[in-house]
């Protein structure tokens, strides 16, 4: 790897320096696996298939990767501005207002427009226990209880599930948690962030040795955010060099082919795989279509059940995944310049009252006049008391 700008060859390159220094990648990264996801999903809705590398789902991949990358930034957004008032909202700010537009547009667009393709009126999916309208009200928490509408979508490979992807927000959401109850515990200290990785590591290990465990899942994704996060805590003494990110692919490949869950042995080399990534310098000159990221994440699936039910996939993969693709990129775009960053201009939003100070509270406050110094001899009178 080519040193970051702002280092010299006997600065030492690691994770926070080159993070510092280099111009990231980190819009580009996001996105590339957001679309790793899409094209994962894609093979899923379309045809039953999988998009696998070593027999492992690729989108659960990305997904990893994406918690990663969210424990790092996080992490780092806390050291720089500790406000745990401050932190919620700008995380609410950033999950919530894509999340409630998608969710309705699903609801009250893809919904109907499932039940015309299969020669159902639009409006019957507005009534019944698994309305559109029960769809918004039990899913409008981040937790997923309720996956299709009035039956929606049938007769495709993935039936009854509108949107599949939304499932992981509301883990990314207590990842959010973890780590505000992780800085109230002690901003300055280590050992906080340290028990929490070591607790979510024994938590999904514990199935490797036969031992089974509730939540291994919510276990899995948070130990994925927590080494994020120490990627960042400990990003100074984490080296960034060229022997260091094979010897972490090696591990990965390994952890991938040999174990049914690689997390507890290759998830620190998939971690540091990716936050190395993110350190890389990006080419060219930032372009103005924004964070898409977030959007193809929460808009491709229910995209592709259309096109499913639509009958695309019988054009082939190729046109089936283009036409997706570009549909979920126009959603995407439209997605964070009307929706993601009007929310973001919020962040700074005080919600403090202006304080209010009476003319009496004013008038104590002023500094006493001192009487002007008189002749010798000279009597002083005080000025009258203004009313």
């Amino acid at each position: 790897m080519h040193a970051a700008p702002g280092t010299t060859p006997s600065t030492p390159s690691t994770l926070s320096s080159r993070f510092e220094a280099a111009r990231s990648t980190l819009v580009g990264l996001r996105l590339t696996l957001a679309v790793l996801v899409c094209f994962a999903h894609a093979a899923v809705l379309g045809f039953g298939g999988s998009f696998e590398l070593l027999g492992r789902d690729v989108g659960g991949l990305a997904v990893d990767g994406f918690f990663v990358l969210s424990g790092f930034l996080l992490c780092r957004s806390l050291s720089r501005n500790p406000g745990l008032g401050r932190y919620a909202w700008h995380r609410a700010l950033r999950i919530l207002p894509g999340f409630w537009v998608c969710l309705a547009l699903t609801a009250l667009v893809v919904a109907p427009l499932l039940a015309v393709l299969r020669g159902r009126s639009a409006t019957s999916v507005f009534t019944g226990d698994d309305s559109s309208w029960a769809y918004l009200v039990r899913n409008a928490g981040l937790l997923i209880r309720q996956w299709g509408v009035t039956a929606l979508p049938v007769d495709v490979p993935y039936p009854g599930v509108l949107n599949g992807s939304l499932w992981t927000l509301f883990y990314e959401a207590g990842c959010y948690l973890v780590l505000g109850v992780v800085a109230f515990l002690g901003r300055r200290r280590r050992w906080p962030l340290l028990a929490g990785l070591a607790l979510a590591w024994t938590v999904t290990a514990l199935p490797l040795v036969g031992v089974a465990v509730g939540h291994d899942q919510a276990a899995a994704l948070l130990l994925m955010f927590l080494l994020g996060a120490c990627g960042h805590r400990f990003g100074d003494r984490i080296p960034v060099r060229p022997a260091l990110v094979l010897f972490a692919v090696l591990l990965a490949l390994g952890g991938l082919a040999l174990t049914s869950d690689y997390r507890p042995v290759a998830g620190p080399a998939l971690a540091y795989l990716v936050l190395a990534a993110a350190t890389l310098r990006r080419a060219g000159p930032r372009g103005s279509t924004g964070d898409l990221s977030y959007g193809v994440y929460v808009y491709h699936w229910p995209v592709f059940q259309v096109l499913a039910v639509a009958g695309l996939s019988g054009a082939g993969a190729l046109v089936f995944v283009v036409a997706g693709v570009g549909v979920t990129a126009a959603l995407a775009w439209l997605s964070w310049h009307y929706v993601e960053a009007p929310a973001l201009r919020l962040r700074d939003v005080s919600f403090r009252r202006p304080a209010r100070v009476s003319a009496a509270r004013h008038r104590a406050a002023a500094p006493a006049r001192l009487p002007v110094p008189r002749a010798p001899g000279e009597t002083y009178v005080p000025a009258p008391a203004r009313r």
